[in-house]
């Protein structure tokens, strides 16, 4: 873990997040920018910087979540398909200097494009979405 590294503090609990899940290696939760409706994001525990920096194991903890969050999303949670977005590098748009996949759970004919901003999302209450959202074991 990284003490400066925003995503650390918040897979430690020292920042508050709205979690969705969370295992032994990895951690789910909604990003709060609240740019499009149920937009995810999975990290790693582990500090690694960037997906051309994990290691084979970081790499299928991670892609074995993202399965499980988006399977939750289409089947429980009323989605009819997901986004999948990483980016790598500052000149690809990586903010956040810590590995981490983007889910965007879409339904037919949402018309939201993924550029990270979608049409009246703004009043959305991420108390209220992660009611829908969470997942448990069935």
């Amino acid at each position: 873990m990284n003490n400066d590294c925003i995503f650390c503090k918040i897979a430690k609990g020292e920042i508050p997040s709205y979690k969705v899940y969370e295992d032994e290696n990895t951690f789910v939760f909604l990003d709060i920018a609240n740019d499009f409706y149920g937009h995810t994001l999975v990290i790693p525990k582990k500090h690694v910087k960037s997906i051309v920096e994990a290691d084979e194991k970081t790499m299928l903890n991670v892609f074995k979540t993202v399965q499980l969050i988006s399977n939750h999303y289409i089947k429980n949670c009323g989605f009819s398909g997901v986004n999948i977005v990483n980016n790598c590098g500052e000149s690809a748009g990586q903010t956040v200097m810590h590995f981490h996949i983007h889910i965007f759970p879409r339904k037919e004919n949402d018309l939201g494009e993924v550029g990270w901003k979608q049409e009246n999302i703004s009043e959305l209450k991420l108390d209220d979405l992660i009611k829908q959202l969470k997942y448990t074991k069935m």
